[in-house]
């Protein structure tokens, strides 16, 4: 699947460029002569940012929540003004869970107390998160975008309902409409939810993006947001909350066979390219690397030159096997991040940047995504194929360690092209 559309489509303000990789001359039987580009133009960079309409949307339900106009929108809380979320404990217990879940203080619709937009941005006033994520599906094979996320993280939600007992998981659901086959929730364990260590990234209530309040279709008035997770964590249109002693997960993505304790992959992906290049002519190609959980290390790239009609290579074949992957040029950091944040917002105060400089405490940023870029010259005229992968800190190679599908795809893409 290649990259949607909206990542790739509007500039973006930038200050760095990306540097051309210098891609020697692989040496497998099977690979082609590439020689380093010396003097392409590197492709414009994605933009750090993607504006919120730029978002590829998987939105769910019928109606989808954010098509919701007037009363209905009103009647669904999904308003500034009308949003309330509900902290309650779940009664829940059978043979094995013996014990229910209690609060002190349960915050209900019923009792006129739920948790309102007000509240929760004083909350913010004293203890605000700002974040750089990326979103990703747990089944769709490329980005959906990224942003710089505001809120409070849900730890702080939680205190509010005062002292809790057997509590050893968080249930929490957005707004579906009334049809229970619609009803779209996942979970976290209390540890994920209240004991981030210091300086790493918590799951946190959202109510900004990019600055600005989060849009309806983005999932707001307020969503979770779940840093290290796939998408199905970061529940949109967050309206209810309850702490529970059920140790099992009550994810709707579980339910489908999917692993919903999974992590954001380490994970490259190529752009659309064009099937034909001019012989002579210098040749860039790009794309996106997300560093996901275990970090990002590097992105290496592999063209191989096939005959007319032949089947891609297969991963487990030994030409793959015997493949020479030679380092992409990877995006630097921002010379100046203010074209890039809101105005108001200091990188020393976002998660995963130096609260004394400033700068990235690394990059890229963990569960954020950044361009790299390879380029050739001087390729021979024929049919090639150009992988790209991601290796993670721990020296694992894309698709490695988890190439099952439901925890994630992460495929090496392939992409076929002609020079002639």
């Amino acid at each position: 699947m290649q990259t949607p559309e909206g990542l790739t489509r509007r500039a973006f303000f930038r200050s760095a460029t990306v540097a051309a990789a210098a891609l020697a001359a692989h040496t497998t039987p099977a690979a082609s002569s590439a020689p380093a580009a010396k003097g392409a133009t590197p492709p414009a960079p994605h933009p750090l940012i993607t504006p919120p309409d730029d978002y590829y949307d998987v939105s769910r339900g019928t109606p989808k929540p954010h098509t919701l106009a007037g009363e209905a929108l009103r009647q669904a809380r999904l308003t500034p003004e009308t949003w309330r979320c509900e902290i309650v404990a779940d009664p829940f217990t059978n043979d094995l869970v013996k014990e229910p879940a209690s609060v002190t203080r349960p915050l209900t619709l019923a009792d006129d107390n739920a948790l309102d937009l007000p509240t929760l941005m004083a909350l913010g006033d004293r203890n605000r998160v700002h974040f750089l994520k990326a979103i990703q599906c747990l089944n769709i094979a490329a980005p959906l975008g990224q942003g710089l996320w505001e809120g409070v993280p849900l730890r702080d939600l939680l205190r509010l309902v005062g002292p809790m007992r057997n509590v050893r998981r968080i249930y929490y659901w957005g707004f579906h409409n009334n049809d229970p086959k619609q009803v779209f929730q996942s979970s976290l364990s209390y540890t994920e939810a209240m004991e981030t260590p210091p300086g790493d990234f918590p799951p946190f209530v959202a109510y900004k993006l990019n600055g600005q309040p989060i849009p309806l279709k983005r999932g707001g008035p307020v969503r979770l947001i779940v840093p290290w997770a796939h998408g199905f964590k970061s529940i949109k249109w967050l309206q209810r909350i309850s702490v529970t002693n059920d140790f099992k997960a009550n994810d709707t993505y579980a339910n489908q066979n999917n692993d919903p304790e999974s992590h954001l992959k380490t994970a490259a992906y190529i752009d659309p390219l064009p099937g034909w290049f001019s012989a002579g002519q210098p040749i860039a190609l790009s794309g996106l690397v997300l560093a996901g959980y275990s970090g990002l290390q590097r992105v290496e790239c592999w063209l191989h030159r096939v005959e007319p009609g032949t089947a891609p290579v297969a991963q487990d074949d030994a030409t793959y096997q015997a493949a020479s992957w030679t380092p992409c040029a990877l995006e630097a950091p921002p010379s100046h991040w203010s074209l890039h944040f809101p105005a108001g917002v200091s990188t020393r105060e976002v998660l995963g940047f130096d609260r004394k400089t400033g700068q990235p405490a690394a990059w890229p940023l963990r569960y954020s995504m950044i361009s790299w870029s390879a380029a050739f010259q001087d390729l021979k005229p024929g049919r090639y194929e150009f992988r790209a992968r991601a290796v993670d800190l721990n020296g694992f190679a894309q698709p490695e360690p988890r190439p099952v599908l439901k925890s994630g795809k992460n495929a090496v893409e392939v992409r076929r092209f002609e020079v002639g």
